[in-house]
């Protein structure tokens, strides 16, 4: 139906915007050594399965065939699920995007010794010379023919390079030169003698709520604040957005929501502060608070608990996650 594509539409919109702020944020978290992972033993075939399937619609929307050649055995490394599915969306939706219509894009893993490796390659535009040995730099600077036509490579190779080292690994990127398409071969220690565990990767989004509920967004990022409110109207909600933390309590008092879904990060006004002057007003004091952060680490947990907060999703927060918290709202 129209309504389902939509949803669909607005989901991978959701999901671009946030991943190009988040990407951002990562990289300095990551140097801030604020990062945590939260590793389990995952397999790398279907983790790259997944990850194909989340850039299908782009995938065909450009009209590329992709070859995938999986290992016959199963890769299992030791893990953290989402930020190896951020790796592994910024691998392929590179090769993706740096790929005239029509291109081609292989996927292949397999093991090397005690080493799962995986390479993304294409035949897109390809590197320059000059730009190989920089392409995992924060903000690369140079000309048209080294920003690859399409605004520049950004941060994500710098997010995926940051990443792989610390899950213990590598990445390096070959090119012939422009025109000549571009691999990339990630490296990560196989977690040998262990056995994966039944959660591979993070769920998919569920299907619409069977329940309609009154909800507060709250971010000072206009564009990811109205396109999450849009799409959590399509699951059938009711929304409103605020972008100034310190309207969230008038409105709240107003609007009486089920849920304020509040980032912590807020400037002015910051999350925490928010959410102890929710709880301090007997109206609204019964309200479910879900902090939107981008630190995962316990005293992070414990400053969100202590705010009065009821849930603490990291960012880059996922749609089946955030939903199925709403779902689980009380009646």
């Amino acid at each position: 139906s129209d309504q389902t594509e939509l949803r669909a539409v607005i989901e991978r919109q959701v999901g671009h915007l946030g991943r190009i702020v988040d990407d951002l944020l990562d990289v300095s978290r990551i140097t801030g050594g604020k990062i945590a992972l939260k590793k389990e033993i995952l397999d790398l075939n279907a983790a790259v399965s997944h990850a194909l399937e989340s850039c299908r619609p782009l995938l065909e929307a450009r009209r590329h065939t992709v070859e995938l050649g999986l290992s016959d055995e199963p890769l299992q490394i030791d893990a953290d699920a989402t930020r190896l599915s951020q790796v592994l969306l910024n691998l392929i939706n590179n090769a993706v995007k740096y790929t005239p219509e029509g291109g081609r894009v292989w996927l292949e893993t397999r093991r090397e010794n005690d080493v799962a490796v995986l390479r993304v390659r294409d035949n897109g535009i390809g590197i320059s010379a000059a730009l190989l040995p920089k392409v995992f730099d924060l903000f690369v600077q140079g000309d048209r023919s080294l920003d690859r036509t399409e605004g520049g490579l950004g941060i994500g190779l710098t997010l995926v390079r940051r990443l792989v080292e610390m899950h213990g690994g590598s990445v390096a990127a070959f090119s012939e030169g422009a025109g000549d398409g571009s691999e990339f071969v990630v490296r990560l220690p196989l977690a040998l003698g262990r056995v994966a565990t039944p959660r591979m990767l993070p769920a998919e989004p569920e299907s619409h709520p069977r329940i309609r509920r009154r909800l507060l967004v709250v971010d000072d990022n206009r564009d990811f604040a109205n396109t999450l409110s849009l799409l959590l109207e399509t699951f059938g909600h009711e929304v409103r957005t605020v972008y100034d933390g310190r309207a969230v309590v008038p409105m709240a008092t107003d609007y009486r929501p089920d849920a304020v879904l509040l980032d912590i990060g807020l400037p002015g006004m910051n999350g925490y502060e928010i959410a102890r002057e929710l709880r301090s007003a007997p109206a609204l004091a019964q309200v479910t608070l879900v902090a939107f952060t981008g630190y995962g680490q316990d005293e992070d947990r414990r400053r969100v608990r202590e705010a009065g907060f009821d849930f603490h999703l990291v960012k880059p927060v996922e749609v089946g996650e955030l939903t199925r918290v709403i779902d689980a709202l009380p009646s």
